[in-house]
């Protein structure tokens, strides 16, 4: 591929990526730019057979191939990927932001947390290692990790890039093959990075396979096959629950990331100045479409009233508008279907008793009504239950709760379903960790918001998901260990 930007002019058809070869087939259908809907390219509509042909090509690959065996070939592979990716930065940037609808900025911070994640494990393959031991006088033990066969990744919409290399990199390290699902909103997206993987000159054919599609034929293929026995799913709760179930017969292995209701605790003594731009940036960021969105505000009575009324006037002057405008502060949803759903979230929110600080919605008129714009909203709610405090979101809604001390504080934090992250604001550093110590959250932020390391696992508890990405945990997915018990024959004559 030219190392010179892609230029958006030039998006054509999207191809599913098979065995090394693009794929064409299947009926068209529009890819659209959520901040104008205008169209910007095609793709084919063909999961299913995608998902087939994907599996069997990474079975053979499996097989076939040295990649299950050769940590060298994988270390070196993963560092391809990295320099690939480095080198299309600017093309890919151009693509995501206009398909995805995510500013610049935000684009970019995707896309640069790619490179190091590939690279630390292409690490971690040269470190896959088992053990041995003598468990008594005589006798040999070797526990071997072995990768388990064809690896499903699927990943959603609202981070393509950045939340496929987190669960592809540790399985193409432990020596896994790999089938990629994404959805069709970011098809373009996915067909130029099915083309930078291709550049990776060591990379045997087969061993990354990727589709996408609107529906989840293909999905459902994977989830059910005896064919893939592991599969990585980032997404939503329920969704995660029906594939588990589905996959259940099998006694398929999934480790998923999901759902997110992420509580941000404020305390008196917080440093306000500190505080409140993070808080705005935690509900914004992606216009809210983020597992760790910060969309639970929790303050303690005696900042209330100036948290209040700070973060109100901070999201009334939140600008809305395209990539392509670089004074944007939040691009759009991705898509009206849904504006269309985070709108009636708020509507039964104040029907049931939430109060409108900032009513936030849809953008009804002008150049940006012709988009999926959503002004970002804060409600002010006391019921607990409410559907908008209990429930994910996905989107730029803020819901705002008064506490008056730690125990109220960690009560409230932990009165959801979720627990994938949460966020502790205080200059007394004993009190951050014994609230930290009582969140039930599987990442837990002190003075501030989604610092992730590739180095440092992330995962939900409760209903936020299964095993943990990032750090060398993430591996565990992926392998299988192997006892192999050995007495040494008696000596001949």
């Amino acid at each position: 591929m030219n190392r010179s930007s892609t230029a958006v002019t030039t998006l054509r058809r999207a191809a599913n990526w098979i065995n090394g070869v693009p794929r064409f087939e299947g009926p068209l259908h529009d890819s659209i730019d959520p901040a104008t809907y205008q169209v910007i390219g095609n793709y084919p509509e063909n999961g299913l057979n995608a998902a087939m042909a994907g599996v069997a090509a990474a079975s053979k690959a499996f097989i076939t191939t040295p990649w299950a065996r050769d940590h060298e070939l994988r270390a070196r592979v993963l560092e391809q990927l990295a320099a690939a990716f480095e080198r299309n930065r600017e093309g890919l940037l151009e693509v995501l932001s206009l398909e995805n609808g995510k500013i610049k900025r935000e684009a970019v911070f995707e896309l640069d947390m790619v490179p190091s994640k590939l690279r630390y494990y292409g690490a971690a393959a040269l470190m896959e290692a088992g053990r041995a031991l003598r468990p008594k006088p005589g006798r040999l033990s070797m526990i071997l990790r072995q990768p388990m066969g064809v690896a499903a990744v699927i990943a959603p919409w609202n981070s393509p890039v950045v939340l496929t290399i987190r669960s592809l990199a540790p399985a193409l390290a432990a020596g896994c093959t790999t089938v990629i699902k994404l959805p069709a909103q970011v098809a373009q997206t996915a067909s130029m990075m099915a083309r930078i993987m291709g550049e990776a000159e060591d990379l045997p054919h087969g061993v990354i396979n990727l589709f996408f599609e609107s529906g989840a034929d293909g999905s459902s293929y994977l989830v059910n096959t005896s064919h893939v026995p592991v599969v990585s799913f980032t997404g939503a709760t329920r969704t995660g629950r029906t594939i588990a179930a589905a996959g259940a017969s099998n006694l398929k292995r999934f480790g998923m990331e999901l759902g997110g209701k992420t509580p941000m605790i404020v305390f008196d003594d917080a440093d306000l100045g500190l505080t409140l731009p993070v808080l705005e940036k935690a509900l914004t960021v992606f216009a809210g479409q983020f597992c760790m969105t910060g969309s639970r505000l929790l303050v303690q009575d005696g900042v209330y009233a100036q948290v209040r009324d700070s973060i109100a006037e901070r999201l009334r002057r939140v600008k809305l508008g395209p990539a392509s405008d670089p004074t944007s502060d939040m691009g759009p949803l991705i898509d009206r279907a849904n504006v269309e759903r985070v709108e009636l979230m708020v509507e039964t929110a104040l029907r049931a008793g939430a109060k409108a600080i900032v009513r936030g919605g849809a953008i009804k008129y002008g150049t940006l009504a012709k988009g999926a714009f959503f002004q970002p909203a804060l409600l002010e709610v006391s019921d607990n239950l409410l559907e908008i405090v209990q429930q994910e979101v996905f989107g730029p809604v803020l819901t705002l709760q008064r506490f008056s001390d730690e125990a109220e504080a960690v009560r409230l934090a932990n009165s959801t379903a979720y627990g994938l992250a949460a966020g502790v604001w205080t200059r007394d550093l004993a009190k951050a960790l014994r609230v930290a110590e009582g969140l039930d959250a599987g990442s837990v932020w002190v003075n501030d918001w989604a610092r992730v390391f590739d180095g440092t696992e992330e995962g939900g508890f409760k209903q936020s998901g299964l095993g943990r990405l990032n750090g060398l945990a993430a591996l565990e997915d992926f392998v299988e260990y192997k006892h192999i018990a050995l007495q040494p024959g008696s000596a001949g004559p």
